[in-house]
């Protein structure tokens, strides 16, 4: 049986009814005119006491209906021995109003007004129209009371689901501006690096060639020009793909674990841009095998573990710049022997470590370069637009750690 949403009644409202029926009994038996009636108001007294403190009571109608039965057996007992007991029967009328459902409660109040009339009338009472009003007007009164509250508590539970309605819906509305503006400035962003960015490396890239084509072949200008020229035209290509809000070119060919392996190569601009030397990737559990290092940076190792799931775009463009962030880290500042790249496929989440056992430093203390970059901030605000976590692990001469964690979308879960 589903309990009832309005039983019990309010803190005030139970105290209120359990002061009033414990009033009337006390008062009925002080002036009952035999000890009959005071153990019968004691009896009943016991009976609404193991009552009030039943957990079925106030969560099952059946456990309720049996409860006022055995009251109202008890409260009878009294009313036929005592004529004080008329009085109990006003709290019994909100009693049967809160824990009965209105086909049923209506007729218990009349049945127990019209009991309380008859027992005034039995015990010798001279009839008068208060005999009959007390009652009645007691049981109206409780009826008015107990319905009207209850329509004012459904109203209230209605205009409480409005309001978180449309709480709800304003968040929504809130959302919804804060994507239209994020969308806003990404096309802003896209315009400004399409008129500036993009045509001034345009403009190197065809600056270069002219440049190269009036030196003679073979002679080291031009080896430098050709190279500079090349990085100018793969800036150009990263920007019109940032423009065009595709994957970058180390996406394009490729999966995240096969551009994490070029980076770990040096193929993609990773150590071995910076003379680290070339090694392996692995996927399973398997320890991939590794190619000495060189004088110029550590020995990389890249693994994969768990089955791997395609990646949203952006997960993957953001996994992929931080691993380049903090392994560019590592060659440039740890002073490491070893590197380690693992990229982790769990049930709800992918996770990116970075491991090294370079020099280590404080987290706590580093700051925005002055050179423009920002390194962790940037690779943190990266991970939590995704809604993801960062951490950084490390201290002086400990080496460091850097994880990055990202749920996975339900569409692309294990």
């Amino acid at each position: 049986m589903r309990p009832r949403s309005l039983t019990p009644a309010p803190f005030v409202l139970r105290l209120c009814l359990h002061l009033l029926m414990a009033g009337l009994l006390v008062l009925a038996a002080v002036r009952a005119h035999s000890a009959a009636g005071t153990v019968a108001a004691a009896v009943t007294g016991a009976v609404y006491a193991a009552g009030s403190h039943l957990g079925p009571v106030r969560t099952s109608q059946r456990a309720a209906a049996g409860w006022l039965a055995v009251l109202g057996a008890s409260w009878l007992v009294m009313l036929w021995l005592t004529p004080e007991a008329l009085w109990v029967a006003f709290p019994l009328y909100f009693l049967q109003l809160h824990l009965l459902p209105v086909r049923w409660s209506l007729p218990s109040v009349a049945l127990t007004a019209g009991a309380a009339i008859l027992s005034y009338v039995a015990h010798g009472a001279p009839l008068n129209p208060g005999v009959f009003i007390g009652p009645l007007l007691g049981g109206a009164v409780a009826v008015a009371t107990v319905l009207g509250y209850q329509a004012l508590y459904r109203e209230s539970e209605r205009r409480r689901r409005l309001i978180e309605e449309l709480l709800a819906t304003r968040a929504e509305l809130a959302s919804a501006e804060r994507h239209a503006g994020t969308l806003a400035e990404r096309e802003r962003l896209a315009r400004e690096i399409h008129d500036t960015l993009a045509q001034g490396l345009s403009s190197i890239q065809l600056l270069l060639r002219a440049a190269e084509r009036t030196l003679p072949p073979g002679s080291p200008a031009a080896g430098h020009i050709d190279r500079a020229r090349r990085a100018a035209q793969d800036n150009l290509a990263e920007a019109r793909r940032f423009v065009r809000a595709l994957s970058p070119p180390d996406l394009e060919h490729g999966s995240l674990a096969a551009a994490l392996e070029r980076l770990c190569d040096g193929t993609d601009g990773g150590p071995g841009a910076y003379g680290v030397s070339a090694m392996s990737g692995t996927y399973g559990t398997e320890a991939a095998p590794e190619v000495r290092a060189t004088a110029a940076g550590p020995r990389v190792r890249f693994s994969v573990s768990g089955t791997p799931v395609e990646l949203p775009t952006p997960y993957e463009v953001a996994l992929l710049r931080i691993a380049q962030s903090a392994l560019g880290n590592t060659v440039r500042h740890a002073a490491a022997s070893r590197a380690e790249i693992t990229l982790s496929f769990m049930d709800s989440s992918v996770t990116l470590d970075v491991v090294d056992d370079g020099a280590g430093f404080d987290p706590g203390a580093v700051r925005p370069s002055s050179d423009g970059g920002f390194g962790l901030p940037a690779m943190r605000s990266r991970a939590e637009s995704l809604g993801g976590a960062f951490t950084v692990e490390s201290a002086p001469g400990q080496g460091t750690a850097v994880a990055v964690s990202l749920p996975l979308p339900a569409g692309a879960r294990v």
